[in-house]
C-alpha cells in the first residue's frame, strides 16, 4: 500500500521530469470566496494536468524486461496522455483505451505522443476487461488510473510541493479541495499532507449528479453513481471510490463537496481572467467549489487543485462567454 516512503520515492524519480508547479493567488478571487485562495496549477504540468507524475511514478519503477514490453492504459483523457508520453520519453510502446465519447482534443493529443489508441461505449463497454485481455495477449504491464500504488505514490508528490508551498506562504490550517474521480490525487495529496502538513485537511470537490466520493463518505462505504456519463466534467466521471483510494480517503478526508457543471465553466472563466490559466471542466471543480460554497469551508484560506487543461477550444469559448453574464 502507498505510504509516506513510496512517495517520497516517487518524487526522487520525478525529479528533473516532472515540472514542480506553482501555487497561484488573486485578490479578485479572495473576494469572491471571502478568503484567501490559493490555487495549486497541474494545469501547467506536463500534458496539461498531474497524470504525468503518476504515469511516470509507475513507469519508472517497472523492471527493465518488462518496461521495454510496453504499457496499457484505460483512460478518458488525461491519464491516457500522462502515460503515452512518460512511455514516449521511455522509449517503450503504450495503448490506451478511451472512451468514444472522450473529447476530440485528448484522443488526438493521446495518438500524437505515439500511443496506439482503442475506443470503445463507455456505457455498454467493460474497459477493465478490454484492458486485461489486451495485457495479457501482448504482454504489456497494465498502468491503472487511479487504484495503483505507484500511481497514487506519483500524484502524492503534489501533496510534497503544497505543504512546502503553504508553509512558504504563511499557512499551517486549511481545507485543501482536490478535483476528484477514482481519488488517486486526493489520496496521493492526502497522505503527503498527513506526514508533512497534518493541519492541512483534505477534502474532494466533485460534480453534482457524479459526486460518489461524497456521499461514500457520508455513507462510510463505496456508493456508485446511478449514471457513468452526462457531465462536461469528463475527466472525473468514474463510477466509484477507487478499492485503494477509499480506505485513505475515509481516514484523512473532510466532507466532500459538490459543484454544478455552470460552476465549473464559471470557474474556468474566471481563472483564465484572473489567474491567466487554462482549466478544463474536471480540473475546474475544486475551485470552483472554493469560489462558490463558502458557507462550507472554514477558515481564512483555502486551498485547492487546478488538475488539468485539456479543454476544448468550443468549450473554452463557451466557459469564456460567462464572463458576459
Amino acid at each position: 500500500m502507498t505510504d509516506i516512503a513510496m512517495i517520497e520515492a516517487a518524487a526522487a524519480r520525478l525529479q528533473g521530469h516532472a515540472r514542480r508547479t506553482p501555487l497561484l493567488s488573486s485578490p479578485f478571487l479572495d473576494e469572491i470566496a471571502g478568503r484567501r485562495v490559493l490555487v495549486k496549477a497541474e494545469c501547467l504540468q506536463h500534458t496539461g494536468s498531474f497524470k504525468f507524475r503518476g504515469a511516470w511514478s509507475a513507469l519508472s519503477a517497472l523492471e527493465p524486461a518488462a518496461r521495454a514490453r510496453g504499457v496499457i492504459a484505460f483512460s478518458s483523457g488525461n491519464h491516457a496522455q500522462g502515460v503515452a508520453y512518460a512511455a514516449k520519453l521511455h522509449g517503450v510502446p503504450s495503448v490506451i483505451i478511451m472512451p468514444e465519447d472522450a473529447p476530440k482534443l485528448k484522443i488526438d493529443n493521446t495518438r500524437a505522443l505515439g500511443a496506439e489508441v482503442i475506443l470503445y461505449d463507455r456505457v455498454t463497454g467493460d474497459r477493465d476487461a478490454i484492458g486485461a485481455r489486451l495485457a495479457e495477449e501482448r504482454g504489456l504491464t497494465l498502468i491503472r488510473p487511479f487504484d495503483e500504488p505507484l500511481v497514487i505514490a506519483g500524484q502524492g508528490s503534489v501533496g510534497l510541493e503544497i505543504a512546502e508551498q503553504a508553509a512558504e506562504a504563511g499557512i499551517t490550517q486549511a481545507d485543501v479541495l482536490t478535483c476528484c474521480g477514482g481519488g488517486g490525487l486526493t489520496a496521493g495529496i492526502a497522505l503527503a499532507l498527513e506526514s508533512r502538513a497534518p493541519g492541512l485537511r483534505v477534502r474532494p470537490a466533485e460534480p453534482a449528479g457524479f459526486d460518489d466520493t461524497a456521499r461514500s463518505l457520508a455513507a462510510g462505504r463505496i456508493l456508485r453513481n446511478e449514471a457513468l456519463s452526462g457531465s462536461i466534467c469528463d475527466a472525473i466521471v468514474t463510477p466509484e471510490p477507487g478499492r485503494i483510494t477509499f480506505p485513505i480517503l475515509a481516514r484523512l478526508c473532510g466532507p466532500g463537496l459538490a459543484v454544478t457543471d455552470d460552476e465549473a465553466l464559471r470557474a474556468i472563466a474566471l481563472a483564465f481572467l484572473r489567474l491567466k490559466i487554462v482549466l478544463e471542466p474536471g480540473g475546474a471543480v475544486a475551485l470552483a467549489a472554493a469560489l462558490f460554497r463558502p458557507e462550507a469551508i472554514a477558515g481564512d484560506a483555502v486551498i485547492c487543485t487546478a488538475s488539468g487543461g485539456n479543454v476544448d477550444p468550443a468549450l473554452f469559448a463557451h466557459a469564456l462567454s460567462r464572463l458576459a453574464d
